[in-house]
């Protein structure tokens, strides 16, 4: 009755096991660690569709918003917009856009648009996963007082938020997408997300793969 419950209500599997366990009961979904043997099929499919995903940006999330896994592609881009990580500190896809010290807020031309964005998000996912209002108070404060509008895009209006990039006269503009997978018996493998970033325009397109061909002549002639 109990699973039946968790699935009409669509909770996810985390929450159903905690429902067994209130009840008295032991839980029934397993919650495999990362580096499970177990879990081996899910990263193939992983590095498979970050590879695939080159030259442009995508890397691999936790239910709290923690990069686990970089392409290439996220990792020339993040670098091109002066993204620095401080020394022993896992980083956060969240905090990354937050955080001033991490260079990469003031590499976004649209940051007060984006912010709107993913704190209403957050806090829909808070009310499900109290884990995460650490995480939401702090992104709260490290936003600060909302300054005014950023400028607008000259271009057409666009059917997904963009997340505009700009170093100097170069801007680039992507949206993002989400994957997640389809099937799981896994709390684990159910609270993995892909975040990948495409392309809005041909600039960004292009600028994307001069960047990957000037990294691939840099590592020969190195």
């Amino acid at each position: 009755m109990l699973l039946g419950i968790g699935e009409a209500l669509e909770l996810p599997l985390r929450d159903r096991n905690t429902l067994l366990v209130a009840a008295g009961f032991a839980p029934v979904f397993r919650m495999s660690p990362l580096e499970d043997p177990a879990m081996n099929h899910i990263h193939h499919a992983v590095e498979q569709i970050l590879r695939v995903h080159e030259p442009h940006p995508a890397m691999l999330l936790d239910r709290h918003w923690n990069i686990l896994r970089l392409n290439e592609g996220a990792l020339r881009v993040f670098q091109w917009c002066g993204l620095t990580v401080p020394m022993g500190m896992p980083l956060n896809a969240y905090r990354a856009v937050f955080d001033p010290s991490y260079g990469l807020r003031s590499a976004i031309a649209n940051f007060e648009d984006l912010a709107d964005v993913v704190l209403r998000r957050l806090r829909v996912e808070a009310d499900v996963d109290p884990d995460l209002r650490p995480l939401l108070f702090e992104l709260d404060q490290l936003r600060g007082e909302k300054s005014a509008k950023d400028e607008p895009n000259p271009g057409p209006n666009p059917i997904a938020l963009p997340i505009r990039l700009r170093k100097g006269s170069q801007e680039l503009c992507y949206f993002t997408t989400l994957t997640t997978l389809g099937t799981p018996l896994d709390v684990t493998a159910q609270e993995l997300r892909i975040e990948g970033y495409f392309p809005m325009d041909e600039a960004t397109e292009t600028f994307a793969r001069a960047l990957a061909s000037q990294s691939a002549a840099e590592a020969v002639h190195s």
